[in-house]
């Protein structure tokens, strides 16, 4: 019974704390828990301090099916864990491009173990964090603001590091177009960089005309409170973002691309085709050259990317590339249906490039978690797809 009593007063004691939040009361009284969020235009909608700039509107795209699909109900209209769908992709709704200036800011982050993920978010002055994609509050973050010793001030500060910058694909679909339209505005002043970072990303700043040694870092942990903070909140796939980093970082090559690419995974640890030697005659046939791109510098990828008129690859990081190609280069891509990930299909449309679909099947361990999963394709749909490009 007194265990009952106990639980009933200690549920209602976190009730009243929680209410006592939201009626606005500072979070930091019990401990930064309860943290509310509001989304930049709501916190510039109510009153708050700072600068807003739309540098984009809302918009709708009009997309053109994969070349070898004549309908849309041959595509997933299951959004999975992506929040679209491959159907939408067709009609895809652009969020706006926002850039804001705001003062009296608070950078929180940590990384959780095992793990090893980080995690940022972002509290403004009325103490409310920033609902911003992949920058949300977490319970780590009250941690993080209850355990701290002084923070770290700064006068000045841009933030763009979402949860998992150094993945090679978010860098390459979610931040390089932050810098890139941070460097076409002339506003990298303040920029903070991760600490401990991939190559990709100082290779990237140096292709922009960036020495990525002249900018403050942050860590992987802490608190950094900033007198004036500005952030980006920006859509993955818009085309006014992505195609800038094209314009600005691509190699053009003397001639119009002419190389033909099936991006290898046979070295990695995890999505390899299983029946990749399978391929390998036909694909030769064919003109096509199997690189590997961790053989490659980030630089001689880029390079590669200009010269290449055919991309080929099973799903995974080395299809971002795309992204460095010409308008209207093929891209193919080897997915299994199952797993519905209509990201590359919805970076290739935004780019300007020709995406073809090819559906595998799982292969391997069914203990793997699908996302980690290798794959197999029969190889009549890679002839299949050939002979429609010869033809």
């Amino acid at each position: 019974m007194l265990n009952k009593f106990t639980d009933t007063a200690r549920r209602k004691a976190i009730g009243l704390c929680e209410q006592g939040v939201r009626n606005g009361l500072p979070p930091k009284m019990f401990g930064w828990r309860w943290v509310r969020e509001e989304t930049l235009r709501d916190y510039f909608t109510s009153g708050g301090q700072g600068d807003l700039t739309v540098v984009h509107t809302h918009a709708r795209a009009s997309n053109p099916l994969p070349v070898n699909i004549d309908t849309p109900l041959k595509l997933s209209d299951d959004p999975d864990w992506f929040g679209y769908s491959q159907r939408d992709v067709l009609s895809r709704d652009s969020g706006e491009t926002l850039i804001a200036t705001v003062p009296d800011a608070r950078v929180v982050s940590f990384t959780d173990q095992p793990r090893n993920r980080f995690w940022p978010t972002i509290i403004n002055h009325r103490d409310k964090a920033f609902e911003i994609r992949e920058m949300r509050f977490r319970p780590g973050h009250g941690e993080m603001l209850r355990t701290v010793g002084k923070p770290r001030h700064l006068d000045r500060a841009t933030w763009f590091t979402e949860r998992v910058y150094n993945n090679y694909s978010h860098w390459l679909s979610a931040h390089l177009p932050k810098l890139c339209l941070l460097a076409q505005r002339n506003e990298m002043d303040g920029l903070l960089l991760p600490e401990k970072r991939p190559a990709f990303i100082d290779a990237s700043l140096r292709i922009l005309g960036f020495d990525p040694n002249a900018f403050e870092t942050h860590g992987a942990g802490g608190v950094i409170e900033v007198d004036r903070l500005t952030l980006l909140e920006t859509d993955r796939f818009r085309p006014e973002l992505l195609r800038p980093v094209r314009d600005m970082m691509r190699h053009t090559p003397d001639r119009a691309p002419w190389r033909r690419v099936f991006i290898s995974r046979a070295a990695a640890d995890i999505r390899r085709l299983e029946n990749e030697a399978e391929l390998v005659p036909m694909l030769q046939a064919a003109g096509f050259e199997l690189v590997a791109m961790e053989d490659l510098s980030f630089d001689q990828q880029v390079q590669l990317m200009g010269e290449t008129s055919v991309l080929m690859a099973p799903h995974g990081a080395g299809l971002t590339n795309m992204i460095f190609c010409a308008p209207g280069t093929q891209v193919v891509e080897i997915a299994e249906p199952s797993y519905p990930n209509p990201n590359f299909y919805a970076i290739a449309v935004a780019m300007g490039l020709d995406y073809w679909k090819v559906d595998g099947a799982f292969a391997g361990s069914a203990d793997v978690h699908r996302l980690d999963r290798d794959l197999k394709v029969d190889t009549a749909n890679i002839d299949a797809v050939l002979k429609a490009m010869a033809g």
